[in-house]
């Protein structure tokens, strides 16, 4: 609990996953990723209860053992690529709120394929929410500016180049371009009523925490073997 706020922190894992076979129970410096956000999670006692949405029991198994409880299957017809975060963490959050019998105020969403967070992120994450009156926050990093959107190029069908953005055609030096952000995936806090009552998990006011360093939101199988490397070099993930 925050400022008298119950706090229920979601973690997605379905089992599905496309790039990388059963990509939530790959292992990081030999520990699957769902179990190092649990290990971040037991950090964390401002946490009211923490709960996994999955469709898979291995999962649900490796989950339960790192301390990430598992009341409920996430049902087929949520399990698919093309259902977003907002429908997942609404059932999680209407299922665990009839199996606990009680209401949460804040909904944390803790994603496994980002395993280089650390608990006082994910708290600084919380406190942004609860102190700054926001409807949710966002863990975003700087993105390079080789990845900024007035950077990108598209091919077309007969291989024809052209900009992603006309306004690219001006840019001469990247000291014309405005700093972008990207989702980094560390954590996603918002309010009961954003989720529920704006049925978004971005509401009117969303504000974000800017995290400093490498991060590393996984997809590929280089991501593991990168992400391994920033772990050994940094010593970085939770114990």
């Amino acid at each position: 609990m925050l400022n008298d706020r119950k706090i229920l922190a979601v973690v997605p894992a379905r089992g599905g996953s496309k790039g990388i076979p059963l990509k939530n129970l790959q292992p990081v410096m030999g520990v699957p990723l769902v179990a190092l956000v649990g290990r971040v999670i037991a950090k964390l006692p401002e946490i009211d209860r923490a709960v996994v949405s999955t469709d898979h029991d291995e999962i649900a198994r490796v989950a339960k053992a790192a301390g990430i409880a598992a009341p409920f299957r996430r049902p087929a017809a949520l399990s698919s690529d093309q259902i977003g975060d907002v429908d997942v963490l609404t059932h999680a959050l209407q299922a665990t709120e009839e199996v606990d019998g009680t209401q949460y105020d804040i909904v944390l969403m803790l994603q496994p394929t980002s395993p280089l967070r650390r608990p006082e992120q994910v708290l600084a994450c919380l406190n942004m929410l609860v102190e700054g009156g926001w409807d949710a926050v966002w863990t975003v990093s700087e993105t390079d500016s080789k990845g900024h959107p007035l950077k990108q190029l598209t091919v077309g069908a007969g291989g024809e180049l052209d900009y992603y953005d006309a306004a690219a055609g001006g840019i001469i030096a990247r000291q014309q371009l405005s700093q972008v952000y990207h989702r980094n995936g560390i954590a996603y806090s918002v309010k009961r009523e954003c989720l529920m009552g704006q049925g978004s998990l971005k509401g009117t006011r969303t504000g974000a925490l800017v995290i400093d360093g490498p991060q590393l939101s996984i997809d590929t199988p280089f991501d593991l073997e990168l992400v391994e490397w920033l772990a050994a070099r940094s010593g970085q993930l939770p114990r």
